[in-house]
């Protein structure tokens, strides 16, 4: 039963038993009867002015609360004159004040962060308290290379994306760097917020390529030029004295054989390719900007399957193209390119040693070329080496052809990969 119904109901019987009793007690004296009854009357005149003041801050308030149900801060009583009534309404309207002053607070700081994140360099994904992908910011889908649509509200531990497979073994709290294909490098952080009492988990992915390849460039850089000054000018004066020696036709008259000869020519012939071996790392370093102009695909890869025609049919390996039947126009420095191509094909051939394929697609729409090979592939050992300065699968490698073509890549502003998709199929895409 309401308070508002035991008021009336307790009001009502009060009021009818002193009636009662008066009529019994003054039953013979009709003006004390009458006295008793205006008495009785105005008893219940105040009841009722008493309830109105009672029950009208109470309905007030469920007013406020009813506000505050719909969330609805604008809404503010005015005094009524009342001492007690007033001290209600102010704390009512300072909670009000309050509460409205928090939650524009809130939303401006909330606007904030999702500025921020949005706008972030930093790929952002914030998981629910399954582990699903609740949000993306624009970086983290362009990091990913998906379309939002195929990742919210799928579970992390589902994706099959390289960077989820990384992703989901982190912790919260813990960092990793992982490299794909070789050369793109990202470091994954995962960490938590509190919502609501429980913890949930976000992953920030950042790209480290550029800043990796910088600092490693600048490093190799310093020692192959150190490397470069302290050989040539050693090598220089030692083929000076090897020639001069050699062109002197008085000492070798009196010399019964020629062994000494040929020793010197040996050695000249050793500083010739220990000169030839250090201007190849010299050349990473030296790379010039890109020269580009329009070149035709088409026209470059004939060039370099014709080039390197003999070596694979040294080897009893297929170079198989072909060409588009219209133009694929790129902006490429041609000689740059060239070599790149070569090295490509180069190493192609080698992966694949004897009796095999080497398969030339170039997809115009999607301005893509894809160089497969038959080789024996890449291992997940391997993969990670990638493209490295000085690494190299080959016993006798120098680990420059890979590194001289990252280089020109990056040298073009074209996405590249090297990895194995099956046993006997080893692909490198260009995307130009």
């Amino acid at each position: 039963m309401k308070l508002r119904t035991k008021y009336i109901l307790f009001v009502t019987i009060l009021h009818l038993l002193t009636l009662g009793l008066t009529f019994y007690i003054f039953d013979k004296d009709r003006v004390f009867f009458i006295i008793s009854e205006v008495f009785i009357i105005v008893s219940l005149v105040i009841a009722i002015n008493l309830y109105g003041q009672l029950i009208r801050p109470i309905k007030m308030l469920l007013q406020g609360i009813e506000a505050l149900k719909d969330r609805d801060f604008n809404v503010k009583f005015l005094p009524t004159g009342k001492h007690e009534v007033d001290q209600l309404i102010n704390v009512y309207n300072q909670m009000i004040d309050e509460l409205r002053t928090e939650r524009t607070q809130q939303e401006e700081q909330h606007f904030f962060l999702e500025k921020l994140i949005y706008t972030s360099p930093t790929g952002i994904i914030i998981l629910d308290h399954d582990e699903r992908i609740q949000q993306l910011n624009p970086k983290a889908l362009a990091i990913l290379g998906l379309d939002e649509k195929e990742l919210i509200g799928n579970n992390i531990n589902e994706l099959q994306h390289p960077l989820f497979k990384q992703a989901k073994l982190l912790k919260a709290g813990e960092t990793i760097t992982v490299k794909l294909s070789g050369v793109t490098t990202y470091k994954l952080q995962k960490s938590h917020f509190i919502d609501r009492g429980f913890q949930r988990n976000f992953i920030m992915m950042e790209e480290l390529t550029a800043e990796i390849l910088a600092a490693e460039k600048n490093t190799y850089g310093k020692v192959i030029r150190m490397m470069a000054h302290e050989v040539n000018n050693t090598i220089g004066p030692v083929n000076s004295i090897i020639q001069s020696a050699l062109k002197s036709g008085e000492l070798w008259q009196h010399e019964p054989d020629s062994q000494l000869n040929n020793a010197l020519q040996v050695a000249f012939d050793r500083n010739q390719n220990l000169n030839h071996f250090m201007r190849n790392f010299a050349d990473l370093v030296k790379l010039p900007d890109a020269n580009k102009k329009q070149t035709d695909l088409n026209h470059l890869l004939n060039s370099v399957i014709e080039l390197m025609q003999i070596k694979a049919h040294e080897r009893q390996i297929s170079l198989v193209y072909h060409p588009t039947e219209q133009p694929v126009i790129i902006m490429a420095d041609v000689q740059q390119m060239e070599q790149a191509l070569i090295n490509i094909v180069k190493n192609a051939i080698e992966a694949i040693e004897a009796d095999g394929v080497v398969t030339f697609t170039v997809d115009a729409r999607g301005r893509k070329l894809t160089i497969t090979d038959t080789g024996k592939g890449i291992s997940n050992e391997q993969s990670k080496q990638l493209f490295t300065p000085f690494y190299s699968t080959k016993r006798d490698g120098q680990g420059i052809g890979l590194t001289l073509v990252r280089e020109i890549m990056l040298n073009h502003g074209f996405e590249f990969s090297l990895k194995t998709i099956a046993e006997g199929h080893t692909d490198f895409t260009i995307h130009f």
